[in-house]
């Protein structure tokens, strides 16, 4: 039997996990949930591209 878990449940259990034992902060972990949508591709990767793409212009545009 085949057991198929997709991966931003798989990384979000592991930022959940890293949380819990206080290995990283909320941000961090965060970040780390927003990857696992970039690179599983799911249907929340367009608009987390958006708001990747938003933020970065934010920040390479203050100053």
């Amino acid at each position: 039997m085949i057991v198929t878990i997709a991966l931003p449940l798989l990384v979000g259990g592991g930022a959940i996990a890293l949380i819990w034992t206080k290995r990283v902060g909320f941000g961090a972990a965060l970040l780390l949930f927003i990857a696992g949508f970039e690179t599983a591709g799911t249907g929340l990767s367009g608009p987390v591209n958006q708001l990747l793409a938003a933020a970065i212009s934010a920040i390479s545009h203050h100053g």
